[in-house]
């Protein structure tokens, strides 16, 4: 990861400096040139690209070049075969006001995550966060997740869930899911696996 984040850090440095060569080729302009009258009209030149113009369309090939390694560094760094991502979503969340998430993976803490007020909002809203995106290798896993939070009544909440899944040679993607459940007046804590 060092070697993809050096390439990408030794090419943004090039293009930025490809920039101000291109600023030293521009023509600049003399402070006591001559007045020149002309005596006939002559044809006038196209004028050539403005620097700024051309900085900033090296700038915007610079962000179209990270988004593309980015991309690539997700596809080296999480092929789909080993790939596993684990989501958090919220139906409704009367009953529960989520605070933070713990999750662990074959008895390994892999990711934890202390909600503001506005990711809980964002999440209330329909909103879905990626927690996790990993690598696992083929066979039996076992994902327990813990929610803490405030419950009904104000009462400080702990709950967890856990899931057992197979994993094949194609990408998991994982949803952590809390939800009211009415008739018990109690959240209710879920993991979907997505195919």
């Amino acid at each position: 990861m060092k070697d993809i984040m050096m390439k990408r850090c030794t090419l943004l440095l090039s293009l930025w400096l490809a920039g101000s060569a291109w600023a030293a080729d521009a023509p600049v302009p003399a402070a006591s040139a001559p007045l020149l009258v002309a005596t006939a009209p002559a044809a006038v030149p196209a004028a050539p690209a403005t620097l700024d113009n051309r900085v900033q369309d090296a700038k915007s090939d610079v962000i179209k070049l990270n988004r593309d390694l980015l991309v690539l560094e997700e596809e080296l760094l999480f092929p789909a075969n080993t790939q596993v991502a684990l989501f958090v979503s919220m139906d409704v969340g009367k009953l529960f006001e989520l605070d933070s998430v713990q999750i662990k993976l074959d008895d390994k803490i892999v990711a934890a995550y202390l909600y503001t007020p506005l990711e809980v909002t964002a999440l209330h809203r329909g909103g879905v966060q990626r927690v996790y995106l990993g690598n696992l290798k083929t066979g039996t896993h076992e994902l327990v997740a813990f929610f803490t939070g405030k419950g009904p009544h104000e009462r400080d909440y702990k709950r967890g869930a856990t899931l057992k899944f197979e994993k094949d040679t194609n990408a998991k993607y994982i949803e952590l899911r809390i939800q009211d459940a009415m008739g018990k007046l109690q959240p209710e804590f879920d993991v979907k696996l997505w195919q």
